[in-house]
């Protein structure tokens, strides 16, 4: 039997199309990552699970869809990044394998709870965060257990080290990592010598430290690159590039200098809306793929794909099998990858807010070149907001519940009474609308009231499909996604 095939899996933080230096029209250098372009397979139809970052990374993990496991939120203190513990991961599937798994970088898919954190859930090593960013010079890492404080290197430097000794110590055992930037995630920072290039091209401070944060990152890759060619690993290793979800042009004031709007708008390849919208720009995301000995050079590929393909798709490839008696929602896109077309290209689905899932607002469906958008109600974007009649003394009380569980208290009935059911309602849902990507890739032109049977059709596909993640999401059974139970639609 042969050596089995090496994953290394890059994910990049609230990175768009339109960052990425062969799509950016100039704006941003990125020649490591243009050069995996070229020698790969680079997906031009590629949609996160999500568009926001703790679901999205739940439905890559695993190969389904984020309200199966639990993922509904990016808070971690309020429980809701936690994939439950029903739930098997990628890395589970490799560890099964006989492989060596790692993470290094940020997890944000359970935190505050050791059952919930990636040594836990797959991953033999880790060298991370577990919450939703970091500082990148007064940053503190979790390895294995022990907490490492920053030291005044930068911390997308301090990854790059990490990943390539963690090749080092296995290059001679198959190994699947996950290398997982904050970059380009705020707070915006960034070496300055590469800031001040931006600068001098006319682009706004916040603008300009991205581009340098994801030039940063993109000299690391070249690094971990040239660690896999160095080791003679290159030729039979797939590398992956994504990005969680789309740009974040919404920003929290207070990584902001003074004075600065918290709305930071950037190129984006012509996608509409950003990160937490279900528009193109929130939900399309890069997908570079490289595997010398198997895949095709200099490859673009227009067939839709989805992250929750990519488990079922490793575990063909690398010839492992799949574990857990869960159902995937995601594809086999092996064949895909090689040129060849699927029968029936499936049907893809997408839902965010906060709180508590409603499929009345940011839910879309895509089959064929279709797209239907259920708008975001103004307002629920929100955590905290008083027009869902959610109150501080309903957030304190989500949060002594988690305190508790963190706790292991013994007897969750009694935590549920400090739980009354928040009086919360949705004002009246917008009207659907349709977009042909096709002729209409930047979403401007609705077109449900010229096609109704076709946007009645795909609503009733939204809705039956939202029906089904809700009946696996309110059947776990772990304490900690109680909450989300009491929060049901009622």
């Amino acid at each position: 039997m042969g050596k089995k095939t090496n994953v290394l899996m890059i994910v990049a933080d609230d990175m768009g199309y339109g960052d990425l230096g062969v799509f950016s029209e100039g704006r941003v250098r990125t020649p490591n990552l243009d050069r995996l372009v070229a020698e790969g397979v680079c997906m031009q139809q590629h949609y996160s699970g999500s568009p926001i970052c703790s679901p999205a990374r739940a439905a890559l993990l695993t190969g389904r869809y984020p309200h199966r496991t639990g993922a509904v939120g990016q808070f971690e203190i309020y429980g809701l990044d936690r994939i439950a513990l029903r739930e098997v991961t990628m890395a589970d599937m490799f560890k099964s394998a006989g492989y060596a798994t790692g993470l290094v970088g940020k997890w944000h898919n359970g935190a505050l709870d050791a059952r919930f954190e990636p040594n836990a859930r797959g991953f033999d090593e880790f060298a991370g965060f577990c919450g939703g960013w970091s500082d990148y010079y007064q940053w503190h890492l979790q390895t294995n257990g022990t907490i490492n404080k920053g030291t005044g290197q930068y911390l997308t430097d301090v990854l790059t080290d990490h990943a390539c000794r963690f090749i080092d110590r296995h290059q001679t055992h198959p190994f699947f990592l996950m290398l997982t930037y904050s970059a380009p995630h705020s707070p915006f920072q960034a070496p300055q010598g590469l800031i001040d290039f931006y600068r001098e091209q006319g682009h706004d401070r916040i603008t300009a430290t991205t581009y340098a944060m994801i030039e940063a990152m993109d000299l690391g890759i070249g690094e971990v690159l040239d660690c896999l060619d160095n080791r003679g690993l290159a030729e039979d290793t797939i590398v992956m590039f994504t990005s969680d979800n789309g740009p974040a042009f919404f920003n929290p004031p207070f990584m902001l200098d003074e004075g600065e709007n918290t709305f930071n708008e950037r190129f984006n390849a012509g996608l509409k809306g950003s990160k937490g919208w279900v528009y193109e720009g929130g939900i399309r995301v890069p997908m570079i793929l490289r595997h010398p000995a198997h895949l095709p050079a200099n490859v673009s590929n227009h067939d839709l794909a989805h992250f929750t393909d990519w488990l079922p798709t490793l575990a063909a490839m690398c010839k492992i099998d799949l574990v857990g008696t869960n159902t995937l929602d995601g594809f086999d896109l092996s064949d895909q990858l090689r040129g060849e077309k699927l029968d029936q290209p499936p049907r893809r689905f997408w839902q965010w807010n906060f709180y508590y899932p409603s499929v009345s607002t940011n839910a879309a469906v895509r089959e064929g070149d279709w797209k239907l958008i259920r708008p975001m109600i103004t307002g629920t974007r929100y955590y905290q907001n008083p027009d869902l009649f959610v109150s501080d003394e309903d957030a304190a009380r989500t949060a002594a519940f988690i305190e508790a569980d963190v706790k292991h208290k013994e007897d969750p009935t009694s935590i549920t009474e400090l739980l009354p059911i928040p009086n919360i309602k949705y004002p009246a849902a917008e009207p659907p609308e349709l977009y042909n990507l096709a002729v209409d890739p930047g979403e401007q032109y609705n077109v449900a009231d010229q096609y109704p049977d076709i946007a009645h059709k795909l609503l009733v596909e939204l809705e039956t499909w939202f029906e089904s993640v809700e009946v696996d999401r309110l059947s776990i059974d772990d304490p900690i996604h109680q909450p989300h139970t009491i929060w049901a639609d009622r």
